[in-house]
């Protein structure tokens, strides 16, 4: 009996290792077909976008046979419309000349029977002439002076509203960006220029400089965003709001909240402008020219998030626990809006990511949720789940390595003292432009850090046979799930966060890591004590 149960107990195992190796071979063979299948619609879209560009060059050639075949055509249509043009412009001639000399021979009439009067006759000349001269001096001052398409900006709802606030025109200010290196202005490009003098290769000049932000017309209008339960905060506001107002006759825009706390503390904050709804957040980077946040940084964060696309200069004030994107002191807020107001300032253009998650049931990668921009960092992560995270990493189409851990880390170099830095990941100057690939607690002893280029695709794949699901985690909110055949895309987006320096963007990074987490901070070896022997 004891035999068969041990035989019995042995088919059992074989039987679990042979179901075991079934359910394997099945999930890899699950994961072969999904991507034969994104490769297969890869390729499809890029031939469908082929024949696209190939369409689209044969309109082109059409059009161009068109325009040879109807200039012509065009041609006697312009003689037709000249030659009457020409023929009255004769015939006003011809009638100008009988006008003079009817004039001619008025006057010398006159002159013989001694009833001159030629003054009218040359006021009337004169009046003539001073009104076309003014009339030509009004066109070209208009020219002049006039305000062009490109410098206003109206509402995108005033057609829609008939409310006279938002039918209203605005200015927004308008400024230049240039390349400062060692006290001096310059107008270089972004990227390096490179000479290839006698087939060598030499950098002439860097793309690493520091950036300068130089107004060209004055701001009018600043978006004040405040750290919420903070009673110094709010004092801060209320004497930031009047100070904009009264001093500086600047439009001033708060958050509904700080509005309601704004006309809870006077009735004189009338003037303070808000929004009603979210669609309205949409579109206020047409209407703010600068951006002040008081708090620390996830207020910096805050600020950035509501901006989709372009953001304003945004001057932050330190008001929070670390600050390391907030060089400014409250004390002095007069003197820093005063200098930034007056420029030019020194700023640091903080890279963001842009985040889109595809599912698994997407055609194709271009069929994505909503996009998220982040400015510290995205996190995929375990979740609730006591399993270890798998995902499948690539950079580009280059396969870079299967992370089996408590997740991954893809951060910015400005987020680079934040989560990453906490997960081992190495402190970034925030103006190197690259994405940080930085894993948490990976169950290996090889897994180092990675800093990879702004310009690749990184997607993080959640692979078929994954023993849970994942969740990803967008400057720590907004958390989103990631079943098995998920897939989340992290590219450099194209709108950056310029943010205020007070003295320049080494200087204030340097500080921050010395002030907020004490780097390197020891006590310095004594003097005294054995040394070397002299040589």
């Amino acid at each position: 009996m004891d035999e068969h149960l041990i035989e019995f107990s042995e088919a059992l195992r074989t039987v679990a290792k042979a179901l075991r190796r079934a359910a394997e071979g099945k999930a890899s063979a699950q994961a072969e077909a999904a991507e034969w299948k994104r490769r297969y619609e890869l390729e499809r879209t890029r031939n469908l976008q082929m024949e696209q560009k190939v369409s689209g060059n044969n309109n082109c050639e059409m059009l161009r046979h068109w325009w040879i075949r109807s200039s012509l055509d065009n041609a006697m249509d312009m003689l037709r419309i000249m030659l009457p043009c020409l023929f009255f412009w004769e015939v006003g001639k011809e009638q100008n000349k009988r006008i003079a000399e009817a004039r001619m021979a008025e006057q010398f009439s006159a002159e013989k029977n001694g009833d001159l009067d030629c003054e009218r006759v040359k006021n009337s000349d004169n009046q003539s002439m001073l009104q076309n001269e003014s009339n030509e001096h009004s066109e070209t001052g208009c020219m002049k002076h006039g305000i062009w398409s490109h410098e206003v900006l109206r509402d995108r709802e005033s057609d829609s509203n008939s409310n006279a606030d938002r039918n209203k025109i605005m200015r927004k200010a308008s400024f230049k960006l240039s390349w400062w290196c060692n006290g001096e202005n310059g107008d270089q490009h972004k990227h390096d220029i490179v000479s290839f003098e006698r087939g060598n290769i030499t950098t002439a000049e860097r793309s690493s400089k520091q950036i300068s932000l130089k107004w060209e017309s004055d701001p009018q209008t600043v978006l004040i965003l405040t750290k919420p339960n903070s009673v110094s905060v709010r004092i801060l506001c209320v004497q930031m709001v009047r100070w904009l107002r009264e001093r500086k006759k600047l439009n001033v825009y708060v958050e509904p909240r700080v509005k309601v706390e704004l006309l809870a503390e006077s009735s004189n904050f009338s003037y303070v402008q808000t929004w009603k709804d979210d669609s309205e957040i949409s579109h206020l980077h047409m209407k703010v020219d600068l951006v002040i946040t008081l708090g620390g940084d996830g207020t910096v964060l805050w600020a950035a998030s509501m901006f989709k696309g372009p953001v304003p200069p945004i001057v932050p004030f330190s008001l929070g626990s670390l600050g390391f994107m907030t060089p400014f002191h409250s004390e002095h807020f007069k003197d820093c809006l005063d200098s930034v107001l007056r420029g030019p300032i020194s700023i640091t253009l903080r890279h963001r990511l842009l985040c889109r998650v595809v599912r698994d049931a997407a055609k194709n990668e271009y069929e994505t949720e909503e996009p998220f921009l982040v400015l510290n960092e995205v996190t995929i992560d375990r979740g609730i789940s006591s399993y270890l995270t798998n995902l499948e990493c690539y950079c580009d189409n280059s396969f870079v390595t299967c992370v089996q851990g408590d997740g991954l880390i893809l951060s910015t170099t400005s987020g680079s003292t934040a989560y990453s830095l906490a997960a081992g990941g190495s402190m970034v100057h925030p103006q190197v432009p690259g994405i940080l690939f930085t894993p948490i607690c990976p169950h290996s002893l090889s897994f180092r850090p990675l800093i990879l280029p702004e310009h690749v695709t990184v997607r993080i794949m959640v692979p078929f046979n994954s023993r849970s699901p994942a969740w990803a985690s967008f400057d720590g909110k907004d958390r989103k799930l990631l079943a098995a055949g998920d897939a989340l895309l992290c590219s450099m987006a194209p709108w950056p966060v310029p943010t205020a320096c007070q003295v320049d963007s080494t200087n204030d990074f340097l500080r921050s890591i010395h002030d907020g987490l004490h780097w390197n901070l020891r006590k310095t070896q004594s003097f005294d004590g054995p040394r070397d022997r002299d040589l």
